[in-house]
C-alpha cells in the first residue's frame, strides 16, 4: 500500500495535534508535532533569559541555535515526546508561559530555517502526518493531503483554558483568550511563513464538531487519497 504525506495546519488550540496523532496511529505513520519543536526552542530561550516581557535578545538566540538539539522519543505508551538537549521537556513546553512567547520565537527566520530542515528530514519517504502553521505551504507544499483547521477564538480559548486548569495551572480564562488572539495576530502577520490556508487545503471548522467525528472525517479523506495513489500506480 503506497504511503502519503499529510499536512495539517491551522490556528492554535484547534486540536491539530490530537487528530494528527490519531491519524498517524491508525495509518501506522510517523507523527511530527512541529509546534512542539518551536515550543522547545522557546523554552530554551526562556531558560537562558533570551526572551521576556521586556526584552528579546534575538541575535543571541540566533547565535545559540547550534547548541539546540531537538528530537522526539517515544514513551512507554508509544507517544512521541519532545526532548531538548537530551532532556524530556514535554510537560514544560505546554505551559502558558511558553505559549505567550512561542509565536514571537517563530517569527525569527533563522529559527524557522533550522526547524524546517529538521522537519524535511523527518518526513523523508512519505508515511508522515505533520501538524503546524506552515506545513502545507512551506514544509511540504506538495503534500498529498492538506488540512486547514479552524474554530472561533472563544471556543479555542475555552478548550485551552480547560486543558490548563485540569493540569493544575493557575490561570484565568481572560489570560488564555488574550493569548489565543495575540498568537493569531502574530502567526498570520509575520513576514516569514505566515499562517495561511494553502490553496489546495481542505478547511475544517471544528467549533461544533467532536473529536471522534472530526477524526473519521479526516481519516476518510486520507483513505481517499491513498486509494487515488493506488489507482495511479
Amino acid at each position: 500500500m503506497p504511503k502519503i504525506t499529510i499536512a495539517i495546519d491551522g490556528y492554535s488550540s484547534t486540536g491539530k495535534s490530537t487528530v494528527a496523532r490519531q491519524l498517524a496511529e491508525w495509518l501506522e505513520y510517523v507523527y511530527v508535532d512541529s509546534g512542539a519543536m518551536y515550543r522547545a526552542v522557546t523554552l530554551y530561550a526562556l531558560r537562558n533569559n533570551l526572551v521576556s516581557y521586556s526584552e528579546f535578545k534575538k541575535e543571541e538566540l540566533i547565535d545559540s541555535l547550534e547548541e539546540i538539539r531537538l528530537e522526539f522519543r517515544k514513551n512507554k505508551d508509544g507517544k512521541a515526546e519532545m526532548y531538548l538537549n537530551g532532556e524530556n521537556v514535554e510537560k514544560e513546553i505546554r505551559t502558558l508561559e511558553v505559549s505567550e512567547f512561542v509565536s514571537i520565537i517563530a517569527t525569527v527566520p533563522e529559527v524557522r530555517r533550522k526547524l524546517v530542515k529538521l522537519q524535511h528530514a523527518m518526513g523523508e519517504g512519505k508515511g508522515v502526518v505533520m501538524d503546524g502553521r506552515d506545513i502545507g505551504t512551506v514544509v511540504f507544499p506538495n503534500a498529498d493531503l492538506k488540512i486547514f483547521m479552524n474554530a472561533s477564538a472563544d471556543v479555542r480559548a475555552r478548550r485551552r483554558y480547560e486543558e490548563l486548569s485540569q493540569r493544575g495551572d493557575q490561570i484565568t480564562f481572560e489570560e488564555v483568550f488574550n493569548n489565543v488572539t495575540e498568537r493569531d495576530h502574530i502567526d498570520t502577520n509575520r513576514k516569514d511563513s505566515p499562517l495561511k490556508k494553502a490553496d489546495d487545503a481542505i478547511e475544517i471548522d471544528n467549533s461544533e464538531t467532536n473529536i471522534e467525528d472530526q477524526f473519521h472525517t479526516i481519516l476518510q479523506l486520507a483513505k481517499d487519497r491513498i486509494a487515488g495513489r493506488v489507482k495511479r500506480s
